[in-house]
């Protein structure tokens, strides 16, 4: 086994900026056999890529000798975490194929649909580790523990609040005893200080001499050599308030997703030997039966057994109308069942229920850097030295060149260094996208990283599959004709004909009943014709369900019932001809249905100045017909190596592309395409497959996507304009001598706090208007 194929996630406690972040990846690649750091400071996550000799106790107290709290994550979640840095170029699906509704040959008992049940195994505990003796615990300017409780609890908290308290008390017996001047302030700035020297010394051992804390600690020392001692106090003050706050914007961040974890109830009312009884919700296995009462929330993911009843599942897909959940529905863990009873088959233990699988995709996408953000890493690099640079030189050269007093100069240099903390520009881009992508999932949106959510917003071409993606994906009766019949008889007999039968056209038939509360019966002699239909007897009439060709083999369709057949055709329409002994009974039509959301959808991409365009491998004239109706264009009877070559072809002329597919037989484009987008209801190939997913399959959520990543992209460029823009003022009063020290530091943590603050607007995104 390689270096790079052994993969480690720890939780990580105490980090609050990127400078942290920073500071503990310099570390751990210092470590023999490390080969990759990935630091998350949203997630307060930590993965590594390590060889076989690498002591994880040993990496975990070189991030603890640092002043934090390093535990490594139970093996299965970080099995887990592989699903979110899988890669669909690396799949091969095989060429799928499309419905082909020409031919209507059914199979009888024999089920068409196959449920993929590779479950990535994730750990359902992946909160923080349990709390391990530290000894710089409460010691250190970054510290503040868990988000768990109130912030005035935290270690950090109570730093600061003690720095405060001896400032205060230092100026009140310097009122009182002038002569205890500066010694009062001196101690009272050593108080919170000396925490953040031991944090500057520890980095600068570990490969981190530039960090916020060594400007903290030269500008304070300095401060007290010139005999600003006083001043010097107040900036660790100020300098701790600040960390304070940005450490309570950045917990509200990291807190924002991992709230999806307390939508799952704790109980849930299992069916075991025909009674009921309480059990815990993460207790449930697969085939579980449960009961879901009105009010509760549904223990995990399932499907509705018996019952009918309004589903509110905003909590989970952000829609504000509830659904109507019957027999053979899908159901989603934390969602809330609204007025009857149901009862839920358990598809998914709690550890791969779909909120559980968007809380560990979305940690593991926070840790994927976006190409702004790299770069921005990179430019702190040299920034920081050469602001210590520009510093030094502000302080030496006019009194040196000018004669001008050293003081002077020097109270100034220190205050340049303040104001060069990088803090703002470097958290500026991970905030926001740590952000954006709560926000998302929040809603059914799951980007696998921020270089994919950045690229999002330069998509102008969408290439969308047909089956599964624009439409639902299973066909639908659309119009019953009576002929010899009337239309309720007419179904009728088509229905018992197909009872039983799980072919895709005989479960629309029945469906169709169902709704009409048509009586279904049952046939005798009932069987399969190879290629052409089936055949029965029911209330003795003797029964052919057939294409049109097999049809007119044994009756003859006069040329109005033959145009009325080509025009449900030309609408691409399936129609089956159902023949009751020698005469035609009547026509039944079906077609796979667009989404309810197909049409608005791909609207909402031509608002965002996006074409969208229909791959399908289905037959031209039902492509077109659906395409027309969702004014798109559409290319048919295309193989997934057609696909591909399409996809391949747009980009050539200049397109950034997203190929929009079902995750399985549309892999080749997927690969082909810039951003790949699966459609799917949380299943693990639509999970896996692709860049993106579209958990609840809302053709309008590809439109929201795109816009989710404009807003984040302008989010950033705000950022960033905020933390240059405030160091360029308070640069140029600072030489001038408007500014001093204080006010430097205020612009550092202000532009910090209003960096993040202005990130965190983004977990309020809804999502495009309605109109």
């Amino acid at each position: 086994m390689t270096v790079a194929e052994r993969q480690t996630r720890f939780r990580v406690e105490g980090m609050d900026c990127a400078s942290c972040a920073a500071k503990i990846d310099r570390a751990v690649r210092r470590i023999p056999d490390v080969a990759d750091v990935n630091v998350s400071v949203v997630a307060g996550t930590m993965t590594v890529k390590h060889g076989d000799t690498v002591d994880l106790d040993a990496l975990a107290r070189k991030v603890g000798s640092l002043g934090y709290k390093a535990a490594p994550i139970a093996p299965a979640a970080a099995k887990a975490g592989a699903v979110g840095e899988t890669d669909h170029r690396d799949h091969a699906h095989g060429p799928g194929c499309s419905h082909d509704h020409g031919a209507h040959d059914h199979k009888h008992g024999q089920k068409d649909h196959h449920d993929h049940e590779e479950n990535a195994r994730i750990d359902a505990n992946r909160t923080a580790p349990k709390k391990t003796p530290d000894a710089l615990e409460g010691m250190h300017g970054h510290d503040h523990g868990p988000q768990d409780g109130p912030w005035w609890s935290t270690s950090k908290a109570r730093l600061t609040i003690a720095c405060a308290i001896a400032l205060a008390v230092a100026f009140g017996i310097g009122q009182l005893y002038p002569q205890t001047q500066p010694w009062g302030f001196i101690v009272a700035m050593a108080v919170g200080l000396i925490p953040i020297a031991r944090r500057a010394l520890s980095g600068a051992m570990n490969g981190s001499p530039f960090s916020i804390e060594t400007l903290m600690t030269v500008a304070a020392v300095g401060a007290v050599i010139i005999d600003a001692a006083e001043e010097a106090a107040v900036v660790v003050v100020l300098f701790l308030i600040g960390e304070l706050l940005e450490g309570i914007a950045t917990g509200r961040a990291r807190a924002s997703i991992r709230a999806l974890a307390t939508l799952m109830p704790r109980t849930a009312l299992l069916e075991r030997d025909g009674t009921t009884q309480s059990v815990p919700a993460d207790s449930l296995t697969v085939d579980s039966l449960v009961l879901v009462r009105p009010g509760d929330r549904v223990p995990a993911d399932g499907i509705v057994e018996s019952g009918e009843s309004a589903v509110d599942e905003a909590p989970v897909t952000g829609e504000s109308v509830p659904k109507r959940k019957e027999v053979g529905d899908k159901v989603f863990a934390g969602t809330v069942n609204q007025e009857g009873v149901l009862r839920v088959r358990v598809t998914a233990a709690a550890a791969d229920n779909t909120i559980s699988r968007i809380i560990a995709l979305v940690e593991e996408a926070q840790e994927s850097k976006a190409p702004t953000e790299r770069f921005i890493d990179r430019f702190s690099r040299y920034y920081t030295p050469g602001v210590m640079v520009v510093a030094a030189l502000i302080a030496i050269l006019p009194p040196l060149i000018g004669g001008a007093e050293w003081n002077t100069w020097i109270y100034r240099g220190l205050a340049v260094l303040l104001i060069g903390c990088p803090c703002a520009l470097v958290i500026s881009t991970p905030a926001a996208i740590a952000a954006a992508l709560s926000a998302g999932a929040r809603r059914g949106l799951l980007m696998k990283g921020g270089a994919v959510l950045e690229n999002l917003g330069k998509v102008d071409r969408v290439a969308f599959d047909k089956t599964g993606t624009l439409t639902e994906g299973k066909p639908k009766v659309t119009d019953i004709i009576g002929v010899a019949h009337d239309e309720k008889e007419v179904l009728r007999l088509a229905a018992a004909l197909e009872g039983g039968s799980s072919h895709p056209l005989a479960v629309a038939i029945l469906a169709r009943a169902a709704t009409d509360n048509v009586p279904v019966g049952s046939a005798t002699a009932a069987g399969a014709v190879g290629g052409k239909g089936v055949v029965g007897t029911v209330d003795g009439i003797e029964l052919f369900l057939a294409s049109p060709r097999a049809a007119a083999e044994k009756v003859t369709l006069d040329d109005t019932l033959s145009a009325r057949i080509a025009a449900l055709n030309d609408d691409g329409k399936t129609v089956s001809v159902l023949l009751a002994g020698s005469e035609i009974a009547g026509l039944i039509a079906m077609r796979d249905e667009p989404r309810e959301d197909a049409k608005e959808g791909i609207a909402a991409l031509e608002k965002l100045g996006i074409d969208a365009v229909m791959l399908t491998g289905d037959n031209t004239r039902t492509a077109n017909a659906i395409a027309a109706s969702l004014g798109m264009e559409a290319q048919a009877e295309l193989m997934p190596q057609d696909k591909q070559r399409i996809v391949g072809e747009m980009r050539a002329s200049g397109k950034f592309v997203a190929k929009v597919g079902d995750g399985i037989n549309d892999a080749p484009a997927l690969a082909a395409a810039d951003i790949g987008i699966a459609m799917g209801s949380g299943t693990d190939v639509a999970l896996e497959t692709a860049d993106a997913a579209v958990l609840h399959g809302r053709v309008k959520d590809v439109a929201n996507m795109v816009a989710l990543s404009r807003a984040t992209m302008r989010n950033i460029f705000q950022n960033i304009t905020i933390s240059l823009g405030l160091k360029a003022v308070f640069l140029v009063t600072t030489v001038l001598g408007v500014t001093g020290l204080w006010p430097a530091i205020l612009a550092d943590t202000g532009a910090t706090v209003l960096v993040t603050a202005n990130a965190m607007r983004l977990l309020a995104w809804k999502g495009i208007r309605e109109t």
